[in-house]
This record gives C-alpha cells, structure tokens and sequence, in this order.
C-alpha cells in the first residue's frame, strides 16, 4: 500500500473532497425550491398554512426515516454507489414534481405528497453517506478545520438553491425552478461518478491515523468488513445524546428556512421573488458560522463541545431579540437571521459531522451520522405543522416565542453535554 506519495494522496483528497461538496451542494439546490414557492403555490391550488406545510411535512418523515435505513445500508453497500442512486432518484422526484405543478390541476396535490414522500428517501442518503467518505479521507486532528470548509456545501447550495429558484419562479414559471434545478444535480451526479473513490485504499494510497488506531484498539469503532458486528452500548448511546440535542438545531434551522420567505411577503409585503432572495441571508451569514466553529475547535485539541456550547448560547440571544424586534423591520428580520444562521449553523456542522466522525472509527461514521441526523431530522418533522398551526391561528409573534424555547433547551443540552465530555477526560 503506497503510503509515501504526499502529492498523489493530496490530488485524490482534492479530488475527494470537491466531489462530495458538490454531491450535497447539488442535494440542497433541488431540496429548497419548495421553500420559496410556498406563497406560488398557495395562490395556485387555494392552500392554507396548514395544507401547504404538508407535503413539506411528509418529505420530512421520510427523511427522517430515511436515515436510519441509508445507516443501516451503508453497512452493507459503498458509500459511492448509495450516493448516486439517491442523487439520480432526488433529481428525477423534482421534475416530476415540476410536471405535476405545470399539467394537472387540484388533482395533483396528493400526487404532490407522494412525490415528496419518495423525494425524502432520496435526500436521505446524501448527508451520512458523504460525511461517510469525507471520514475515509480524513485525520481525526485535521476535520474540524476542514468540515469547517466542506460544510459549507449546504449552506452554499441553500443560498444557490433559493436564488436559483426564485430566478426561475421569476423568469419561467414555477416548474421550471423544479426542472432546472434537477437538470443541474443530474449534471453532477456525472461528475461525481467519475471523481469520488470510496477510500484511499480503492487507489492503493493509504492515510493512517494514530487517533483513530486508538479508538479501534479499544473496541469502540470495531466493524467487520463482511459481517457487521454488534454496536457497543456506551457508543449507541453517545449517538443518541447527541442526536436529542441535534433535534433542537434542526428544529430552528428548518423553522427558518422554511417559513422565512413567507414571513418577509406576508408581514412585509415582499414579492415572492425578492423574499426568496432575501432568505437566504440565514445560509449566506451561516456558512462563516461552519467555518469558525471548525477552526476553532481544532485550534482547542479537536474538542468540539465548548465551541457548540458557546455558539448556542449566542443563538439563544439573537433568538431573543428576532422574537423582541424581529418582526418590526425586515432590515432587522434580515440581519437577526443572518446572525441566528451564523450561530446555529456552527453548532449543527459540529455535532452532524465533525462529532459523528470522532465518535468512533472511519468506517462507523456513515452509520453515526445517519442516527445522529436522523434523531435530529424529528425535529424539522414536528416543526412544519406546528408552525403553520401557530402562524394561521395563533399569530406570527408565537411562532418565534416557541423557537425562543427550542434554543433555551438546546443550550441547556449543549452544556450537558460540554461537562460531560469535561468528565471524561
């Protein structure tokens, strides 16, 4: 195994890593159109709140059920092969989407469901198993510096999405932000056909890593390569914690994404266009948030509870204040959800990918992933109907009063959290 050849292994990591940023860059463009045209769509089929949350809702139960079976797949198959089927199946669930939007009349809305419902399945394999092949090709010392920057894939690819969508809704009509979208995922599932490798061994390089030596040693991330070995208790168990607390970030994080864009045209006055536009300034000011919380927890001795701790509980203030003075201005609606993105966002890269990756051994953390966001991923499934509930009968103040909430207790987690890694070491 060729373990000495520094330039070939940084090609095949760039390489690597290029391929899977695109890979869930592409995920997210055909994942967020449905964001921006929930006003469209509301005008088009005469829909409520409630009705319009729910083939969000259903995409998000099978999402979230998705997980768990991609976990458990990618024991059993490549990460590589998963992936392009679950890039190729979410492309084609959008322009069917598309088609159901531009041909059928108010018959489509439950064909719409379906559609999402099997879209959720698709959009399930790309987060575990990308983080699965990122882990193959990384040291343990070295990813949260480079998550950091990889992670910005979906924040990237919510702003590309949106912005994409909402040119589109603008320009073409409201099905071809569905089709153009999946013309370009399908554009790179080519390419990540021929750029990604499994791991390093599939190119005869090799990328030890005494970390991780270590933790295979003791039994922690033990897995057969043929035969799957029963999970150690303590190591399922850290998973969840950490999939409990991952709840209440996605439970924020899919708040804002999905509603944002309405709020700004119902409270504002926004066009739907315009409103899609402005946001993504959640995903825009939230990638820097990946970044610095990757770096800086590398630059502590890759202990990521701190960081996560500190940055939620700065979430917790801007929360506040979105709730205090948020809803008077759409400047300062815009700036608080860019800040809530930034100190949210940080915590979330963390704990989904950084965390899941040391939680065991490289060949457990597409598995660690998948539990880790599929408990999180309950969280956006409860948050859809229950804000549409609030929103339509309760008022818009409310809403952000139980987001208030969500991240009080998602900072009392992260401290939890925090002094129990403090009481291992």
């Amino acid at each position: 195994m060729n373990s000495a050849n520094p330039s070939l292994l940084r090609r095949h990591r760039a390489q690597l890593f290029t391929a899977t940023w695109l890979s869930y860059f592409g995920f997210y463009l055909v994942r967020k159109i449905y964001a921006v045209v929930k006003k469209p769509l509301k005008d088009q089929f005469g829909l409520d709140d409630v009705h319009v949350a729910y083939p969000w809702t259903i995409y998000l139960v099978t999402y979230m059920l998705g997980q768990f079976f991609a976990a458990w797949l990618g024991r059993r198959m490549q990460s590589k092969k998963i992936l392009l089927y679950g890039m190729t199946a979410a492309a084609a669930c959008n322009i069917v989407f598309g088609w159901l939007v531009q041909t059928h009349g108010a018959n489509a809305y439950v064909w719409m469901c379906v559609t999402m419902g099997i879209h959720g399945f698709a959009q399930a394999t790309g987060w575990p198993h990308n983080v699965g092949l990122f882990a193959n090709w990384t040291r343990r010392a070295e990813r949260g510096t480079l998550f950091g920057i990889w992670g910005t894939c979906y924040q990237f690819g919510a702003v590309a999405g949106k912005w994409l969508a909402a040119f589109l809704l603008g320009w073409l009509g409201m099905a071809w932000s569905y089709f153009g979208a999946s013309i370009a995922l399908l554009a790179l599932t080519v390419l990540f056909a021929f750029w990604a490798r499994e791991r390093p061994q599939s190119v005869g390089l090799s990328l030890e890593d005494e970390a991780e030596a270590d933790v295979e040693h003791t039994g922690a991330g033990a897995q057969a390569s043929a035969k799957p070995e029963r999970l150690p208790i303590g190591w399922v168990n850290s998973l969840i914690a950490m999939g409990m607390i991952y709840f209440g970030f996605k439970f924020l994080r899919y708040a804002l994404d999905s509603w944002s864009a309405l709020i700004l045209s119902d409270q504002f006055g926004m066009s739907a266009t315009r409103a899609g536009y402005w946001s993504a300034a959640f995903d825009w000011i939230g990638f820097l948030g990946v970044i610095a919380a990757g770096i800086w927890s590398d630059r502590i001795g890759a202990r990521r509870t701190p960081v996560i701790f500190w940055m939620t509980l700065a979430c917790l203030g801007f929360t506040f204040l979105m709730w205090f003075v948020g809803l008077t201005s759409p400047v300062f609606f815009i700036v608080l959800l860019g800040l809530i993105g930034f100190t949210a966002m940080g915590p979330d890269a963390l704990l989904s990918g950084a965390c899941a990756m040391d939680a065991g051994s490289r060949r457990q953390a597409a598995l660690a992933a998948g539990i880790i966001n599929g408990l999180g991923s309950i969280g956006p499934i409860l948050q859809e109907p229950v804000i549409g509930w609030l929103k339509q009968n309760v008022g818009i103040n409310s809403v952000f009063a139980l987001l208030l909430g969500v991240v009080f207790l998602t900072t009392i987690g992260t401290w939890l959290l925090m002094r129990y890694e403090r009481g291992r070491l």
